[in-house]
Order: C-alpha cells, then sequence, then structure tokens
C-alpha cells in the first residue's frame, strides 16, 4: 500500500510529532510505502505583514497547499492520504484536493480543535463547552479564547464556521480518528459523522520497556501551564515534604512555579526544565509513579502511553479522557481535579504502600500492551484504513 502523510508541525514540538513519527515508522516497518508530506508553523516568522494578514484566508483555505497535494497525489496516485494536523498552513483545502483526485482520505482527531478555538475546552481556570452548543462560535471570540486575542480567535472561529457550512467533515474526509472513547462522544455530539469516527489510541514505537520497581521519586512530565493543573500539583506537595518530585517540562508558568517552591521551601521538589525524548525514558524508569493532574480536557497524552509502557502507576484527574485512560485502582488513581489536598492523599497513600504501588505497576504494564503496543494498532489502524477505503469507493459511485 502506498500511504501518502500529511502534517502541519506547530512552533513547539508536541505530543502529534511524536505520533507521526511513530506511525510513518509502523507503516515501513509493514512493508508500506510511505510520502510524507509536511508544512512547519515556523514559516510564519518569515512572513511579510501583508501575508500574516491573510493567515485567516489560507486558513480556511489554503490555495498552495491545495495545488501542492493535487500534484503530489496525481504524480504519487497514494492509496490513501492520512492527515494529523492541518492547521494553520495545510487548512482543509488539501482534503479536497485528495478528494478530488478521488483519494481516500482519514483525519486523526489529535485535539479539539474543530469543535473549540483553543482545542482544550478550557478557559479562566475551568472547563468551558460554550461554543458546543452554537452554530458560530462566538463565545470564543467574546472570551479571547485563542491566544488572548478577540482578532485571532475570531479568525480560528471563521475557519470552523466555513468547513461547517461546506460540510468538509461529511463530504471531504472518508474517516476520522478519536483517540478516546470520550473523544469520540464529543465529536458525535457536535455533528460529525458518527459511522465515520472510528477509536485508536496512540501506541510507543519502539517499546522502551519496563524500569527496576520502587523508584525513588514522583514524577510530573507535561508542559507548565495553568490547565496542565501546575498549581495544584505544588500546592499539593506543601503537604509531601518526605516525597521527592521531579517535573519535566518547560511553559509560561516555569519562573512562576520556581518562585513559588522558593517562597514555600519546597526542597523536595526539583525543576528538570526541557527533556529529551531519550531522558524522559530514563526518567520513567526511575519514578515510582506519574502524576497527572491536567485540568482540561485532554485527548491521549503521549505521556500516560509512555509511562505505562515504564510499568508506572499514573495518578490523574477524573476528567474527560484520563478518567477513561486511569482505572481507578487497577492502572493508578484517580481524583477530583483541582483538589490539592486529594492529590497529597493519594499520592502519599501510594508512596508508602509498596503492594499498591507493584499491583498498579504490573496493571499498568498489562494496559500498555494491550492498548498502546505498535502491533495491535497495527491492525486497527488498517481496519480504519480499509473502511475509508471502501467509503471512497461509494461516494465514487454515487
Amino acid at each position: 500500500m502506498q500511504i501518502l502523510l500529511v502534517h502541519n508541525y506547530y512552533q513547539r514540538a508536541g505530543g502529534e510529532d511524536a505520533v507521526l513519527r511513530a506511525e510513518r515508522q509502523l507503516l515501513q516497518d509493514h512493508g508500506h510505502n510511505v510520502v510524507l508530506y509536511v508544512r512547519d508553523n515556523s514559516e510564519i516568522e518569515q512572513y511579510s505583514a501583508a501575508q500574516r494578514l491573510r493567515l485567516l484566508k489560507r486558513a480556511v483555505w489554503a490555495g498552495d497547499t491545495y495545488d501542492h497535494l493535487h500534484g503530489l497525489v496525481s504524480a504519487t496516485r497514494p492509496t490513501l492520504v492520512h492527515f494529523h494536523n492541518t492547521f494553520p498552513l495545510v487548512s482543509p483545502a488539501a482534503w479536497y484536493a485528495c478528494r478530488n483526485l478521488g483519494i481516500p482520505v482519514v483525519q486523526t482527531l489529535h485535539n479539539y480543535r474543530w469543535l473549540c478555538p483553543n482545542a482544550l475546552f478550557y478557559r479562566d481556570g475551568h472547563t468551558c463547552e460554550d461554543c458546543l452548543s452554537t452554530a458560530v462560535p462566538w463565545p470564543a471570540i467574546v472570551h479571547a479564547c485563542y491566544r488572548d486575542s478577540h482578532v485571532q480567535s475570531a479568525a480560528v472561529a471563521t475557519v470552523l464556521v466555513a468547513h461547517r457550512f461546506l460540510e468538509s467533515f461529511s463530504q471531504a474526509v472518508d474517516a476520522f480518528i478519536a483517540l478516546t472513547e470520550f473523544a469520540r462522544e464529543k465529536f458525535v455530539g457536535a455533528g460529525l459523522p458518527e459511522d465515520a469516527i472510528h477509536v485508536k489510541p496512540n501506541f510507543l514505537l519502539p517499546d522502551p520497556g519496563v524500569g527496576p520497581a520502587g523508584g525513588d521519586y514522583v514524577l510530573f512530565v507535561g508542559r507548565l501551564s495553568i490547565e496542565k493543573g501546575v498549581h495544584t500539583l505544588l500546592e499539593a506537595w506543601r503537604n509531601l515534604d518526605g516525597i521527592p518530585l521531579k517535573i519535566a517540562g518547560d511553559g509560561p508558568l516555569l519562573e512562576e512555579a520556581r518562585r513559588l517552591i522558593d517562597d514555600w521551601k519546597l526542597g523536595n521538589v526539583e525543576l528538570l526544565g526541557h527533556r529529551t525524548p531519550e531522558e524522559l525514558i530514563d526518567l520513567y524508569k526511575g519514578a515510582r509513579f506519574l502524576v497527572f493532574p491536567s485540568e482540561c480536557y485532554e485527548n491521549l497524552p503521549v505521556t500516560l502511553a509512555e509511562a505505562y509502557a515504564s510499568g508506572l502507576p499514573v495518578i490523574g484527574s477524573r476528567i474527560g479522557s484520563i478518567a477513561e485512560i486511569v482505572q481507578d485502582g487497577v492502572t493508578g488513581i484517580l481524583f477530583a481535579p483541582g483538589d490539592a489536598h486529594e492529590l497529597a492523599d493519594a499520592s502519599a497513600r501510594l508512596w508508602n504502600n509498596a503492594d499498591v504501588c507493584e499491583r498498579l505497576s504490573l496493571g499498568a504494564r498489562l494496559e500498555f500492551e494491550s492498548k498502546y503496543e505498535a502491533g495491535g494498532n497495527y491492525q486497527s489502524l488498517m481496519k480504519i484504513y480499509d473502511y475509508a477505503i471502501r467509503h471512497a469507493e461509494r461516494r465514487a459511485n454515487g
């Protein structure tokens, strides 16, 4: 099978990029010929003022990407095209370039951008679904949900409205991949075609393997931002003097986190800053468990799959997909999002109970092997590709 993968890199690398690399390797390992087409948002740094003003137009319909994809698809005639991110330089115009040539289109729904302009269902320190109930996502414009800008929020809202009007989700895409059942329900509820949305989680390739049991610290991995529960995490650790915590990641709250650690004299908390994927694997293997206190609707963070692969239980927020991914009492412990006292209590109980930690560690690894290992994921991906091919054929035949 010849497969064209399409992705729009953000300026800050993230989990979507890792998924793209893993999926490309998985397909190649199974003998498929993979062609890659990417755009990178770092291109925007070189734009003139006039080009920046036209970003809204190209986010709705990028004519140059349409032409590039049309030419590439015409030349390579892939069996299908699998899109990851399209925002903003690729744009949904690329879907139509493939559809107009009769090539099946698959789109992975890595986040909630098509339902919520900031992609998180989160604003002003709490979850928010206001835009789900409106044909035009005007609440996002009023609250400046995208990059704290009314203008940029209006631009993203325009993209959503335009493609709802064009019915692009049903007319230009043959199959969608949601990462969890929670995410699928959100997209179905918003009007995306139910039969076309398939659940397939992210996976890891290669499998990093399990670390030694009984690590000597607790680990947090993620972006240091308000929606990730950083304040809740540090507040919890004010009551956990004897438990070392390592925080890997950077972000807008890095300096505030540093200040709070100093002000609250949290000598058992260490800020590690950004770490490479290889360094993170070593950190997972040296930890006793992972804390994941996010307070927004996550999709399927690669961090959780990496923790499970390493045999780490997860203490996670009981919210959105996290409550689906973390099985309370099986692969970890759930706590109320934003509740620092409950997080501290769960962390202390797990830290001080080696038998429970060992049992949850085994459950975490078994969960990885059943859901996030490459072999099973490949079989699921092939079923989705087969659905997309058959759907495109039915569409072509009227």
